[in-house]
């Protein structure tokens, strides 16, 4: 129960201390070939589930 109740109150607090303008400053001071590394790598994790919901089952 105590570490459901941690993971909830460091998601909370990650949740409300940054907001997505912080996140992406981050990205991009880390530099411009990592931040679209992030980018490329998020829109083919979003690209797999998206194809794995209309995968055909034969």
């Amino acid at each position: 129960m105590k570490n459901k109740f941690t993971k909830f109150l460091i998601a909370f607090t990650i949740l409300f201390t940054m907001n997505s303008c912080e996140v992406i400053g981050g990205i991009f001071k880390a530099g411009m070939g990592v931040g679209i590394f992030i980018v490329i790598a998020i829109i083919a994790v979003i690209i797999f589930i998206v194809s794995s919901f209309f995968k055909n089952n034969d």
